[in-house]
């Protein structure tokens, strides 16, 4: 089935990194190869990652939203929340007029009960509650009528529906405070039992709980703020599944899974688990799994630097900045106003969930640096774009960028 071909704002549209996703388009159509495409300036050389920036999901999301302000010119228009998990995007919505309803932690921006049936509401690609839906509906407005929803997103929503259908509970691997993760457990609480777990840690110690290795207090301090009302795991994951936040990390789903598996087994018998446990593997993100697939090899390609494009409260971005930063230093950036020279540079830091400065940071003067460079699902090419020709500055004798893209136009303009 051809892919569906989205309407994006020609301001978000790259004219560097455009032309090496084309190339290699051409070249590796089934996406097997995941060794990065290599920019040689001579000095510094740029490795950029086979699959990385807008998804699917996002160029979705921007479609239905500018397509929204474009043909209602006339009428108040509201975001739930951020559509995406991106500065530039956001803000330029509100330019446009476009108004915040929530903040992404959920606090209330502009209360729904001061909305008309005039107005319209664009639902973000994270999806919402079943509770803001209904409350909408009674204001006289469609959610759904701009509803820009991932439909992977939708796919976990269904999976779990399937399951809630068969009277299974279910876990689910994310962050709780996280806008799809609580439209996710919206969604899963109103047929199943569920509790979220944040990563293989949690699920160890729900496993220990469900084996009777802990004690069934311990469900409470751990898991009581984000669970179900009265949820049981000596009872309530006799029959489970697991279905996740669509942008962590895949490997971490798999062991979430991997973890709560072997405590099925141990308490059904091995003989016994595929009647208790569901595999649901199938709900991964696509994107997200190739995303980080692609973001492993640039690691394996040993950068001495890399720099992550993104918004700061990007999940999806954030795990790839954990991949790379294993291998070397790794910078995560809103855009290219991060950094004004080689000498400082501000980014943020996961761990401390702080904006950092850190002097020295481009070692101009090596005879030759390899720069990793990379996006979240939710940026825009262009901010990646602009992020490599700012660094470029800092080399005067660098190779024209006309030269060096001179092999991916001719890739397109022979093969494609």
């Amino acid at each position: 089935m051809a892919r569906k071909e989205f309407e994006i704002p020609a301001m978000y549209k790259s004219p560097v990194i455009r032309k090496v996703k084309e190339a290699n388009k051409v070249t590796d159509p089934r996406k097997k190869d995941l060794e990065p495409s290599t920019l040689n300036f001579g000095p510094v050389t740029f490795l950029i990652p086979r699959h990385f920036g807008f998804c699917y999901g996002v160029e979705n999301a921007i479609d239905i939203a500018y397509r929204a302000v474009e043909q209602n010119p006339d009428k108040d228009i509201y975001l739930l929340s951020e559509m995406i998990h991106n500065p530039t995007v956001n803000e330029d919505l509100q330019k446009r007029g476009v108004k915040f309803l929530f903040d992404t932690d959920g606090t209330v921006k502009i209360p729904i009960s001061t909305l008309s049936s005039d107005d319209i509401v664009i639902v973000p690609a994270f999806g919402t509650t079943l509770e803001i839906g209904e409350q909408l509906r009674e204001r006289g407005i469609d959610p759904y009528e701009f509803n820009t929803t991932c439909p992977f997103v939708e796919k976990v929503w269904k999976r779990g529906k399937q399951l809630g259908k068969k009277g299974y509970s279910l876990v689910v691997h994310g962050k709780h405070r996280h806008e799809e993760t609580r439209a996710t457990f919206s969604h899963s609480a109103d047929h199943s039992a569920t509790v979220v777990v944040l990563n293989p840690e949690e699920a160890t110690i729900l496993a220990e709980i469900m084996t009777e290795k802990r004690p069934l207090k311990d469900f409470e301090a751990h898991f009581g703020h984000k669970s179900t009302e009265g949820f049981n795991p000596l009872t309530d994951l006799e029959y489970f599944g697991v279905i996740n936040q669509t942008t962590m990390l895949a490997t971490e789903t798999q062991k979430v899974m991997d973890i709560l598996k072997e405590a099925a087994k141990e308490r059904f018998g091995e003989e016994n688990v595929l009647n208790h446990f569901a595999d649901t593997s199938d709900t991964l993100c696509y994107a997200t799994n190739e995303n980080q697939s692609a973001t492993y090899a640039l690691a394996d390609a040993k950068p001495d630097i890399a720099i992550v494009v993104g918004g700061y409260n990007s999940s999806n971005t954030m795990h790839l900045v954990e991949i790379l930063e294993h291998t070397c230093p790794t910078y995560h950036l809103r855009d290219s106003g991060e950094f004004d020279s080689p000498q400082k540079i501000r980014h943020f830091n996961q761990w401390k969930k702080e904006i950092l400065t850190t002097k020295n940071w481009l070692p101009v003067d090596r005879d030759h640096l390899k720069i990793a460079l990379t996006s979240g699902a939710s940026c825009p090419d262009v901010l990646v774009d602009e992020v490599l020709l700012k660094i470029l500055e800092f080399y005067p004798s660098s190779t024209d960028l006309s030269e060096v893209l001179r092999p991916f136009e001719e890739t397109l303009i022979t093969e494609g």
